[in-house]
Parts: structure tokens; sequence; C-alpha cells
């Protein structure tokens, strides 16, 4: 059995009332592991140690934190197979793609940070006519929480911790309590890489324990949270009244809009990508299929031809495309909604059955599911599923395509498939999402803002404005 404990001041321990929860491996449905659930206290001693590690790591060189992030992420690389063992049994992702996908953009956050705050700069106004100068500073904040999701669970736990630290900051930090194994696991590398005692802490737990116990603390001054929407605005019900900071990424029921003038083969390639990717378990995923009525039918021949040839295997096969889901509870809820589907006269074009692996029955196994729909008023259209689910209906002009892409709400992503550059102008103008690609998914730029609107969250990750979000702006100004 593996026993997970809190790393706390560069140290590991065991949660102080000793209490502790089981970790499920997805694959068999086993319990190969514990985890601590941590309470107030054992937060509070990972905040002392935050605190006590700030005064001196604010004032670390920049040239100096840039050298540990960089370290961090050559360490990740270095531990590669290792590591994407781990993100794989923990999460029930093929481990294919945790080895290529999880674990270097894990390292690469490290890097891009430990690279961007020797470039991150503030502004200066000069006066004119009034002999002054205004410059303004870019000041850490202090100890800042960050509570990361299970769905990608290294890759977006470092998203947050790598420019946190770069900015100057110490944090409480905590991972899923479905997905606790490599954030553990990476105790040891900070350690490794020389950064200091205190300034990464991170305590295991539920959400409703040691989540609660990070956003409700009075002397953390900002949270960043990736998770589910109702999540979300529970912690704003709380954060906001103590006027915290709060950068809150949520939920997502993106719309993937094909037009007939699109490279067909490389739509139709991306699109069982961007439908099934990580068992469709990603907040960017096209789970909404909108198609141009003169190639529909096409579209679903190919489309439903292309998902049944994905194999459903375990995560450990090199051959597997969709592994197993993460937990008992969530496979359930998925199936849920594909009976609600039923009910609401959808009609399955293949999947929405368990799968029995042999050896590992009591695995989290679904067929990737394709539903076609006649409205977009549906609740399998409205409601966010997070699994191997996608919808899919035909559409007939920009204008209807466009009224249905909008009409949820949430706005995270959106893909549109077009060759016709004044309508990709057009589109990408009136779509309400914070991120929209057009004949391509998942393309990353990490300099770039990365966030939603409505119900898909509050502030933007990535590049700068990650480093904006975790530091304060102070202007001086100087009569000369």
């Amino acid at each position: 059995m593996d026993k997970i404990q809190n790393y706390i001041n560069g140290n590991f321990h065991d949660p102080i009332q000793n209490e502790w929860l089981d970790n499920y491996c997805p694959a068999s449905g086993e319990v190969y592991g514990q985890l601590p659930n941590s309470s107030k206290e054992d937060v509070e001693n990972a905040y002392i140690a935050a605190k006590s590690a700030f005064p001196t790591w604010s004032q670390t060189t920049i040239e100096e934190r840039s050298r540990i992030l960089i370290k961090i992420s050559e360490l990740l690389e270095a531990n590669l197979q290792g590591f994407a063992a781990a993100e794989s049994k923990d999460n029930g992702k093929p481990i294919s793609l945790a080895k290529a996908v999880d674990i270097p953009r894990a390292a690469s956050n490290f890097r891009f940070f430990g690279n961007a705050i020797t470039q991150f700069s503030s502004e200066s106004h000069e006066s004119v006519g009034q002999d002054a100068i205004n410059y303004t500073l870019r000041q850490p904040i202090g100890v800042v929480g960050c509570i990361s999701p299970w769905n990608l669970p290294l890759y977006l736990f470092t998203w947050k911790i790598a420019p946190a630290i770069a900015a100057g900051n110490c944090v409480v930090a905590k991972p899923s309590e479905i997905t606790p194994m490599t954030a553990y696991l990476l105790g040891d590398i900070c350690n490794e890489a020389g950064l200091p005692k205190g300034v990464l802490n991170i305590v295991h737990g539920l959400g409703t324990t040691t989540g609660q116990a990070i956003i409700e603390h009075s002397d953390i001054k900002a949270i960043s949270f990736t998770g589910g929407t109702a999540t979300g605005a529970h912690i704003a019900k709380i954060a906001a009244p103590m006027f915290k900071k709060l950068s809150l990424e949520l939920g997502g029921k993106n719309p993937n809009i094909i037009f007939a003038d699109c490279d067909y083969d490389a739509m139709l390639e991306i699109s069982v990508r961007s439908s099934f990717s990580n068992q469709g378990q990603i907040c960017l995923c096209g789970s909404r299929i909108f198609v141009e009525l003169s190639i529909y039918e096409k579209f679903k021949k190919d489309f439903v031809e292309k998902v049944k040839d994905l194999k459903v295997g375990h995560p450990s096969k090199a051959d597997t495309n969709i592994g197993a889901l993460v937990s008992k509870q969530h496979l359930n809820k998925v199936l849920d909604y594909i009976a609600i589907a039923k009910k609401e006269s959808a009609t399955i074009l293949c999947g929405g059955h368990k799968v029995n692996i042999k050896g590992f029955e009591n695995g989290y196994y679904l067929e990737p599911t394709v539903i076609e729909v006649s409205t977009d008023e549906c609740r399998i259209n409205q409601e966010e599923v997070f699994g191997p689910v996608v919808t899919i209906m035909p559409f007939n002009t920009e204008d209807e395509v466009l009224q249905m892409a909008n009409n949820v709400k949430y706005g995270l992503s959106a893909t549109i498939w077009t060759n016709d550059l004044k309508r990709t102008m057009r589109m990408s103008n009136q779509i309400q999402a914070g991120i929209v690609w057009v004949n391509t998914w998942m393309l990353r730029d990490l300099r770039t803002p990365f966030g939603g609107v409505k119900a898909s969250g509050i502030g933007r990750e990535g590049g700068f404005e990650a480093l904006r979000f975790f530091t304060e702006a102070k202007n001086v100004c100087i009569k000369y």
C-alpha cells in the first residue's frame, strides 16, 4: 500500500488527526494506497511554514528563482517514466498520454515561468509638464492558495504553483484527493532542486475539509482554483467578503463547429481527439459537435466508424486509446447522463455501455459514446458531462449555429472548422468563449491568456496574466 504524506516545510508529515482516505486505482477499482485528510491544523502548519519562508523567498533574486524552477523542470524530465506511470495508475489515463502530454507539460510549466519571470516588467509614466514620474512595482502577495483538479493532475497543479513561486510568493497547495500521487512525488523533486523549505507546501485531503480550511484562512490572500462551477461559486462566496484575489477556471460545454468548406480529413481526425482525449475528461473537449447539413450524413458515418475503432483498455497498454474514468462515482455520473439522453429521445449512435477488461473487471471503463440530438435545448447539450460522450446535430446557417454555440451557461473554448476567412473573423468575434481555435484544437502557446467567460470562470491564467495575478501593483509617484 502506497502511503502519501503532506509536504510541509520541506519535510513529509502524517496528518495531525491521523485521518486517512483510501486512494483507488481506476484501472482495477482497487484501493492501492492512502492519503491524509488534512485538518485545519495541518493547513495552519503549512501556512506558518509558508509565512516564515516568505520574507527570504520574496527577496531572492529573480535569477535564483529562475534557476530553481528550471532545475525542477529538468528533474521532472529526467524522471518522466516514473511520473508518467504514477499518473496513469492514479488517474486511469493511458500511460502513453501521460508520457506524451501530462508530465512533459508539467516540466514545461516550470521552465516557462522560470524564464518568464526574468522578462516580467512593470511600467513607468513620465508626467510631462508636471515634473513627475510614476512607476509601478509588481510585488508578491505573500502566502497564496492553489487548488487543482483530478483530470490533469500534475499538469494543472504545476500550472498554478510555478507562476506563484516564480513571482516570489509562498504556496499552500491542495491537489485533488482523487489523484494525489504525482503532487506527492513532486516534493522530493523540489528538495533536490534546492527549493527552500516552506516555499511550497502540499496538503492532501477532501475539498470539504482541507480545501475549505485553505479558502477560509484569513491570511491566505489569494486563491487559484480549477474545478467544477458549483465549487467555484462556493469558493467565491467565502473568499469575496474576505477580499481575496480570485482566479477560477471552471467548467465548459464547448462547441465544435464544422462547416462544409473545412479540410475534411484533418477535421475528422482532430475531432475524434478533441472529443475523447483523456476519456473526454478535459475542460476543453469539444462535447457539442455541430455539422453543416450538406456534409452531416457523411460526417456522422465517418465519425462513428473512427470512434468505434478506438480501443478501450488498461492504461498501461501501449495500444490503449481510452483508459479508465477517474472514479466509480464519476463513471456512474456519466452513465446517468447517457440514460437522461435516451429519455430525451436522443439516439445513441455508438457506445454508451460499461466495458469489462479481462482481469480488471472492477475498473471504471466506458465505451466512447456518440449521441445524435435533435435540439440543443436537451440536458445532454446543456450540462457538463466530462466524460467520453459527445453529441452531434446538423445546422443550416451561420447565424443558427452561432446562436446554439452561445446558448449555454458556459464559455470556455470553441473550435471552428472553415477555410472562409471572413467567416472565421465573424465567428471568432461573436462566439462567447475565452479561447477560440480555428482549424485546430488544443494548440497551446503558454504565453497566451487562458480562461473562460460566463460560468466558465473569472480571471486568466498563463503567461504574464498569471504573474500579474500573483503580484500586487503599487504605483510610486515622484515629483522632481
